[in-house]
């Protein structure tokens, strides 16, 4: 890699380092004029990006996951989660907001900050799958070495790289992330990561740690919303 690349990364770094200090003005942030339990769009207070979300914009069940790209329990959980998304796609929504733990997790608002930037070019969906999926890859990664593996994902997905760059530590993605914590500050819910919300409704651990429960519970929310729901296969039975 020549000396440009890793000028660049390095730049990166320390700019997603330095939206840790940003971050701290997140409690500053009024959110009480906005509906956490539904999808939020755009706005001032978000960076204008607004929820990333799966499924059908006006569906009438909300499973939102205040996740932590770095967190071994939401790695453990999104396999269970993407299933559930595409077995359900025509009638859930679901919403991942970041809730970067930084006190424990040191690359995960870096990852955080990697899928938003992702998603100001329509590719939000793609690197969240593929910052789950390579975990193990940097999530002891260095803060040289986290850019880079970062960066190298973006490629992998045709980013424009220098877009990815600069939106990657921009002011508008630190403000979407300050803002999904102060949503998730306004819940009153102990800040633990994942954790999910199924129509207003804390999803209890034991209940989306078993796939079995998790399912049972979604179908009951989509019954109670009048929704048709698709059939069983052999591995819900």
């Amino acid at each position: 890699m020549g000396t440009k690349g890793w000028v660049i990364f390095a730049t990166v770094a320390v700019a997603v380092l330095g939206g840790l200090i940003y971050m701290s003005g997140k409690d500053k942030i009024d959110v009480s004029e906005f509906n956490k339990d539904a999808i939020i769009t755009a706005n001032e207070k978000n960076g204008n990006i607004g929820d990333n979300f799966l499924g059908p914009k006006n569906g009438k069940v909300v499973l939102i996951e205040y996740g932590d790209f770095q967190c071994p329990g939401c790695g453990t959980a999104h396999p269970r989660i993407k299933a559930l998304t595409d077995r359900y796609s025509d009638s859930l929504v679901f919403i991942f907001r970041n809730l970067p733990l930084t006190s424990i997790h040191p690359n995960a608002l870096t990852a955080a900050a990697t899928a938003e930037a992702a998603g100001l070019q329509g590719k939000y969906w793609e690197m969240h799958n593929k910052i789950y999926e390579s975990q193990k890859e940097w999530s002891s990664a260095s803060i040289g070495d986290r850019g880079a593996i970062f960066r190298s994902y973006a490629a992998s997905l045709n980013l424009d790289l220098d877009k990815f760059d600069v939106d990657v530590a921009s002011d508008a993605v630190k403000q979407k992330i300050s803002f999904d914590q102060a949503i998730f500050k306004a819940t009153k819910l102990k800040q633990s990561t994942p954790t999910f919300v199924l129509n207003g409704e804390l999803v209890p651990d034991a209940t989306w740690g078993d796939d079995k429960a998790f399912d049972s519970f979604i179908r009951e929310k989509l019954t109670a919303a009048g929704v048709t729901l698709p059939e069983e296969t052999a591995d819900q039975e």
